[in-house]
């Protein structure tokens, strides 16, 4: 059996007072660390640190902190970035980690990225001083139980992290009332975070953001992708951009990103700085799952050396994304009504087109070519048992004229 690697970003919480101070006794993290200072105009040097944790805890600070050090660190372990798509085969991030994973698959750039996050971070703490709101973690007890206390309290889980830890976020005197009759064997952390985030009462950063991501310019993945909305796998860069402005108000599911993790075979997981909360998360779900939580600078060798072990690299190495149509998750593959397996190659699909559709117990996923192309080959055949990220049909990028 193969090996897989996943590359992940942690979200807000993360980060800890001091934890870039061996990583900027490199000239050359220090500098590119206060390239993206001046770009997101944000001092991520002192914030990285000499700064309290009372200080970083500001969300205006710690989204910029955490993703300008997973970006530079990135850099760090993959001094040649085209190296890292060899061999990585997905990459996924949480919460604001998104900004980052989108920003090491090329779909954005680092500098586009830090003006993203400066923005989100800023307009989710205006949005949150709007009511009294907070988050709280909910460990332990039956999911079942917990999601439906959430719930019957008018909460949102806001964050589901998996079997035994979950995140409820609402107004602080819905939070107040849970706390008293929490369900039964649960251990209630409230979370220093400036509100509820990834709920409805963040929406207002939703429109903001959304008009700011109309001006970006994107590009397809470099590799999978996982999306934080529903565990899926994305390779049309717009989308990505899209699904992270919205994700601000939505919830975090990190357990389907997991069970996709699992479908895909995940053997080695590596969590870039401040790394330590995803890895952790994964040995407790993904059982059988090696880690590495990257840390310190001193760790960059048994890091590439774990990379080499668990790496091979997904199927779209050496494949263009507008090439390349894939499964979004595991499912089983209809093919569109009007659209033959044994058509010929030369086959023209215009922008937009679906060829089909991926379907589980949850969803019904459209498949669809937003680029257009021409068909060279198709890869699976009606009625066939896919997984996700799993090659569909290939596609030449020419567009006849229509």
């Amino acid at each position: 059996m193969g090996t897989v690697l996943v590359i992940v970003a942690p979200g807000q919480g993360a980060q800890t007072p001091g934890f870039l101070t061996p990583w900027l006794e490199d000239p050359t993290f220090a500098e590119r660390l206060r390239w993206l200072s001046a770009v997101c105009d944000v001092d991520l040097v002192h914030y990285g640190t000499k700064a309290d944790a009372d200080t970083i805890r500001d969300t205006a600070i710690a989204q910029p902190l955490l993703v300008g050090a997973g970006l530079v660190a990135a850099l760090a372990l993959f001094p040649h970035p085209a190296d890292a798509f060899r061999v990585i085969d997905l990459a996924a991030g949480h919460s604001v980690g998104e900004v980052t994973a989108a920003a090491g698959v090329g779909v954005i750039s680092a500098e586009q990225a830090m003006v993203f996050v400066r923005e989100r971070g800023k307009a989710m703490a205006a949005a949150a001083a709007k009511a009294p709101t907070g988050m709280m973690a909910v460990l332990g007890g039956d999911s079942e139980e917990v999601l439906a206390a959430i719930a019957e309290n008018h909460l949102v889980a806001a964050n589901n992290n998996g079997p035994g830890q979950v995140v409820a976020a609402g107004t602080l005197e819905d939070l107040e009332n849970f706390s008293k009759k929490a369900p039964a064997r649960t251990r209630l952390v409230p979370l220093q975070v400036a509100g509820a985030f990834h709920t409805e009462y963040v929406a207002h950063a939703v429109d903001l953001l959304g008009g700011y991501a109309k001006a970006i310019s994107t590009h397809d993945p470099r590799t999978r992708l996982l999306s934080n909305r529903d565990g899926h796998i994305v390779h049309d860069g717009r989308e990505v951009l899209d699904r992270i402005v919205t994700q601000v108000s939505s919830p975090v599911r990190w357990d389907l990103c997991m069970q996709t993790m699992q479908d895909l075979g995940v053997t080695g997981m590596l969590e870039m700085p401040p790394a330590g909360t995803l890895t952790g998360i994964a040995r407790r779900a993904l059982k059988g799952i090696e880690t590495f939580a990257l840390k310190t600078p001193d760790q960059l060798d048994d890091a590439r050396a774990f990379v080499e072990k668990h790496g091979e690299g997904g199927p779209l190495e050496g494949n263009p994304t507008w090439r390349l149509l894939v499964a979004p998750m595991k499912g089983v593959f209809s093919l569109a009504p009007d659209l033959a397996l044994d058509q010929p190659a030369g086959a023209s699909l215009t922008p937009g087109a679906v060829v089909g559709s991926v379907k589980s117990l949850r969803d019904d996923l459209p498949v669809a070519a937003p680029h257009g192309g021409i068909v060279v080959e198709w890869l699976v055949e009606d009625g066939d048992p896919v997984s996700p990220g799993q090659p569909i049909v290939r596609l030449h990028p020419a567009v006849s004229a229509t």
